[in-house]
């Protein structure tokens, strides 16, 4: 006589259990996210609310992101009581030639690096990661030196040319080149194209994944240069935003907190590198096998 069995009833109740459990922790997993999502989102929300507030209201509630009354006094000060526009003429200008030039010989060295054989190539490449463990603040006054002595100081070009390439950018496109097949380079060389016209017509298309994150961020490290700028650069008139919003911070126009004012200034600051980062984003991050992919 068959022995009766519950068996089949407690397989739904197990998968039910199991259900909810995942349920469980899925929700407590988004809260968390939504949680620190918060805490990182609440000083932006700040800046905002302060940058749109009156100088009594944000003395007075500087950490309340509601303006009473709403006011953009801050923003007509901004453009009409500081070289704001100077500044960022500046910052667009160090910026898109600072972030052409690490594209380039970035890239070129990066396909060096990766392609070209020659005496010392791992010995220069393990200065460049070298370069990368040492701490920008302890090559200050060494760039101040050379660029007095080259005679580029309080220049333009002692704000460019410095920063022309960069240790990280140059790892990244090492990197990628290295993940593309050498059998796409083939057919250019068995048809007489040069190293050079190898690397322009042939690998570097291949490189846009890599080109786009070098892009970002050599926009992102060249548009928040600081220290760079104060080692290179003494005269207003050639101040960029982060030297001059240091600047209004420090207390050049006199006395108060001036919260909408510098909030101000530092959220429009912060506005070109976010419309780079939301244009861009699903680029930043690519799998480095999709150039030899399309290969």
């Amino acid at each position: 006589m068959a022995v009766p069995t519950d068996r089949p009833a407690a397989a739904p109740a197990r998968r039910d259990e199991r259900a909810a459990r995942t349920l469980v922790t899925r929700f407590l997993g988004y809260a968390t996210l939504v949680f620190f999502g918060l805490v990182f989102l609440y000083p932006f929300v700040i800046q905002i609310g302060n940058s749109l507030k009156t100088e009594s209201d944000a003395a007075a509630n500087p950490l309340s992101p509601f303006p009473d009354p709403l006011s953009l006094a801050g923003f007509e000060r901004i453009f009409a009581g500081t070289n704001f526009p100077l500044w960022l003429g500046n910052s667009l200008l160090v910026t898109v030639l600072v972030t052409l030039g690490r594209v380039f010989f970035d890239s070129l060295a990066g396909y060096a690096l990766a392609r070209l054989r020659f005496r010392g190539r791992g010995g220069l490449f393990a200065a460049i990661i070298a370069v990368l463990a040492v701490p920008g603040v302890v090559l200050l006054i060494p760039k101040f030196l050379v660029l007095n002595q080259l005679g580029i100081y309080n220049s333009y070009a002692g704000l460019v040319v410095p920063l022309l390439a960069d240790a990280a950018g140059v790892f990244i496109m090492k990197q990628f080149f290295e993940s593309i097949p050498v059998s796409v380079e083939e057919a250019a060389r068995i048809d007489g194209a040069s190293i050079f016209r190898t690397f322009w017509s042939v690998v570097l298309p291949m490189a846009k994944p890599a080109l786009i994150t070098l892009t970002i961020l050599s926009f992102q490290g060249s548009w928040n240069e600081f220290p760079h700028s104060l080692v290179s650069v003494q005269d207003p008139d050639l101040f960029t935003l982060p030297r001059g919003l240091a600047d209004l911070v420090s207390g050049s126009l006199g006395s108060g907190t001036q919260y909408p004012l510098k909030l101000g200034a530092a959220l429009l600051a912060t506005i070109p590198v976010a419309i780079l980062f939301v244009v861009f984003q699903r680029y930043f991050v690519r799998d480095a096998n999709d150039g030899s992919d399309k290969g």
